[in-house]
Order: C-alpha cells, then structure tokens, then sequence
C-alpha cells in the first residue's frame, strides 16, 4: 500500500476518533442547551436565560457534597476578594434588615476611607453620587460604592439624632440630619489575624489583657496573607511568652496550603496532613519542615468549637497529634474535604468541586459525612477533661466583645447610646460611664473557654518545671 494511503487512513482515524470524543462530551451539553431553548420558546411566563442556567448547575452540583457549588458571576467577585483578602471600595460592612428602609452601615472598618471621612454606625445611606438609593436593595447600593481605585464616591448618609424623641408621622427620627460625605476608593485590606484587644492607637495586641505574659491570637480564615501575617506576630512576640493561646473558633477554614504553613511554624519534623483523591489514592503528604517560630518548650492551646471547619481542624488536629498542644473547647465542625476552584466562562463564574479528602497525621478520618452519628469517627475533639462549652448569654458577650475589639467605632457607638440613655439623677451613672471610656472587660473574665486553655498552659509548666528539678544533678 502506498504510503500516502496509510496516511490518509490515520488522519481518518484520528478524526474520527476526536469527533467520537467531542460528541460524548458536547451530547449533555446540547441536552442542557435543547431544554433552555424549549424553555425559552414555550414556557407559559417569561423567564429570564440566567436564572434558568444558574438553576441547572445547581441542580448538577446538589447530587454532589454540601461543599460543591456554582458560583455565578456576581458572587464569583466576592468569593475571590474573599480569599485574596483584600478589596476595592471604601471600607465598610453594611445591611438591609428591611428592605422597605435605606442600606445601613453597620460598621466601617479600622483606617478605611469610609472612617475618615467620619462614616459612623447605623448611618442610612441614602444617595450616591447625586442619585437617590434610598429604595435600592444591598447588591444594587454596593455596586454603586465600588469603583477603581482612586476614584471619589460622594455619599449622603441620614444619621438619626440622640435626643430620643423617636420617629416623626413619616417613620424618620425627627432629630435625623443628612451629611454628604466625600469618600476615597482605595484597597481595602481584610486581616485574618487578630488579638485580644486594641491598643490606643488601634493596633491589635496579642497577648491576654487579663494576663500579658499568656500570647493570644485568633485567626478568623485561612486567606492567601494569613501565614504571612502570623509569622509576623510570632516573630514580633519573640517567644517572649509563658503560653500561647491559639483561637480557631468560629473560623470555618480557607486555603490548604495557608494551614500547612502554619502548622509549620510550631513543628520541626513530622507529618502535617495527607489528602487522598477518588479511590481512597494518596495524592499529596504535607512534612514539616526543620525549624519553628514558637520554641518546643513553650506551651500551647488551641481553642476550637462546632464552627471550627476545614484548615481550622488541619491546624487543631496536626498540633493535637503530635502533642504540640493541648485541644481545649467543643467537638469541630468535620469537614475534611478539599475543594479546588475551577473557572467557568473565561473566569467569570467558577465551580467549586470537591476533589480530595484529607487525612490528619495519625490517618485518621476528619470528614463527617451526611448520616454520622456522634461515636463516628469525624472532627476533632478536645482533649481529655478539656471539653467546655459556652452557654448562650456566656457566648453573646463574649461576641459582643469580639466584635466591638475588631471595630472601635461599634464601641464608640454603644458608649454613645449608653450616655444618651443615663439620666442626671441616675447614682449609677457616673460609674457607668468610667467603664464604657475605660479598656473592656477581659477575656478570662468572660471566657470559661479561654480560661480553662490557661490553666493547662500553667500545668503544662509546672510539668516540666518538675521534671527540670529532678534532672539537676545533686550537689557533691
């Protein structure tokens, strides 16, 4: 046979083979297509094609995991900034408890534009750029905030008065006034890394107000610049510590390789997590690798509860494992899942896609599926007689305490009502007010939490303290 024969007989192969290939993949596509179409073309009200599409990824990912999702095009943005911790705007967290009222800002954030150019708390945001959104919903009113960088974004706010004469025949506070506000877009940082309170000028402190010589960190996510900016604390803190106390509560997680490093910075040798793919197939083992920020003879409690998830319960169970601290608080959220991020349309939207699961240093199972019960293997739990819970009044102050450390200007707020509400003739007024103006009450105070992971800082020490005594050569 001739061989440009033979060659034209493989290029046919060939072909063939990838026509083959691309119809099985195009045939549920053009199934998904035909259905939109036929709904587009006959369905008996008008729908809009976006809705629909979102609605059919949905669908696909609701057979899969809890954590597999379709993030559409305008959540994608938000996922992402979300992650990078860092956004373009000018510095705020606002709400819309009422859709029939003004977007409110709930707080605007430390050193932000929004700050300085004194947007408070419980401001109603009005206008912007000339343009009435009092009857705007949050997406719409946030939207029109951000901008590039740069850029100025004129807002009106209405800020009700504090006389108390309450609400006019129009449903507005008659002591309300409207400041117009210019504002600068710039990017706005989200930190992960937190302490126990804020010095006088604003800047975290990370050690316990109660007791300076106990280090205390809280991480709130697991964000691209969280390794970064512990190793900048630890490195600042200089070991110069009798304990250090590591808050992971609340912190439902964020990127793998945020908590491999970290678990780094304590451990020397050893493994720190393994994840494994379809088949139960190791794919990746994380070491540590030779050297640590925080010395080995100084202890350590990581403090965790059921909305500890994902990188949370990486750090929580690798640390617990190789008896680098003790685990203290309430049982962990099990997700020990890895999701990769997967892009669809050029970017603009993603899938979120379950495509590992990870396994803590003594192999052991982390992930709780649907139908676990509590003697399952699943989680993280404390160590032993370390179990201690928080009860419902216990946990709102103590978030309450939180939240006003992490925005001043939401503490400057309460003061501001708390003295609207005293009466000159009140004996515990002027009591009250030293308090407000004063540091806030301290964590151990209100943390049984925290302070049960201080008492085994302390008998971790008095441990080795004992056995450095019996160590010390007798005198001749």
């Amino acid at each position: 046979m001739p061989s440009r024969n033979l060659n034209i007989i493989l290029l046919t192969l060939c072909f063939s083979l990838l026509c083959f290939l691309t119809h099985r993949r195009a045939k549920p596509a053009m199934l998904v297509g035909d259905a939109l179409d036929l709904i587009h073309h006959h369905y008996v009200d008008p729908i809009d094609e976006d809705r629909l599409l979102i609605a059919a990824m949905n669908g696909m990912t609701s057979i899969l995991d809890q954590n597999c999702e379709f993030i559409p095009l305008d959540a994608y943005a938000s996922f992402q900034d979300s992650m990078s911790q860092e956004f373009a705007g000018i510095g705020i967290y606002v709400e819309q408890p009422d859709i029939t009222k003004p977007v409110r800002v709930v707080t605007p954030l430390v050193g932000s534009p929004a700050l300085r150019a004194g947007m408070m708390p419980g401001d109603e945001i009005v206008k912007i750029d000339g343009e009435d959104v009092s009857k705007l919903n949050l997406k719409e009113v946030s939207a029109r905030l951000k901008g590039p960088i740069g850029t100025i974004v004129y807002v009106v706010v209405r800020r009700d008065g504090q006389d108390g004469d309450g609400p006019d025949e129009d449903g507005q506070d008659g002591d309300a006034q409207e400041l117009s506000l210019s504002i600068d877009r710039s990017t706005i940082e989200l930190e992960s890394v937190i302490g126990d309170y804020r010095d006088e000028n604003n800047h975290w402190v990370y050690r316990l107000q109660d007791d300076p010589s106990i280090a205390y960190v809280r991480l709130t996510s697991f964000g691209e610049k969280t390794d970064g900016e512990l190793r900048t604390v630890l490195e600042r803190l200089n070991n110069d510590f009798r304990g250090l106390v590591l808050d992971l509560r609340g912190n439902s997680g964020g990127l793998l390789y945020a908590a491999v490093d970290i678990c780094d910075m304590f451990l020397d040798r050893g493994r720190i997590v393994s994840t494994r793919i379809r088949g139960g197939k190791v794919y990746d083992e994380f070491d540590a690798q030779t050297g640590t920020l925080v010395k080995s003879d100084k202890p350590v409690a990581v403090l965790i509860d059921g909305n500890s998830a994902s990188a949370s319960e990486i750090v929580a169970a690798c640390l617990q494992d190789h008896q680098r601290a003790v685990v203290v608080g309430t049982r962990s959220y099990g997700k020990g899942t890895v999701q990769n991020i997967l892009p669809l349309q050029y970017g603009r939207s993603a899938l979120r896609l379950t495509v590992a699961r990870y396994y803590r240093p003594s192999g052991k199972n982390i992930h709780r599926v649907i139908d676990a019960k509590p003697e399952d293997e699943w989680g993280v739990t404390p160590n032993p007689e370390m179990e201690v819970s928080l009860d419902e009044s216990t946990l709102e102050k103590l978030s309450k305490r939180w939240r006003e450390a992490s925005y001043p200007s939401l503490a400057a707020a309460s003061e501001l009502q708390l003295h609207s509400d005293e009466t000159s003739d009140d004996p515990t007024s002027e009591k009250e007010g030293v308090e407000a103006e004063g540091m806030p009450e301290g964590g151990l105070s209100l943390d049984p939490v925290l302070r049960r992971a201080v008492e085994a800082i302390d008998a971790d020490r008095a441990i080795d303290d004992e056995a450095s005594i019996d160590t010390v050569p007798a005198a001749a």
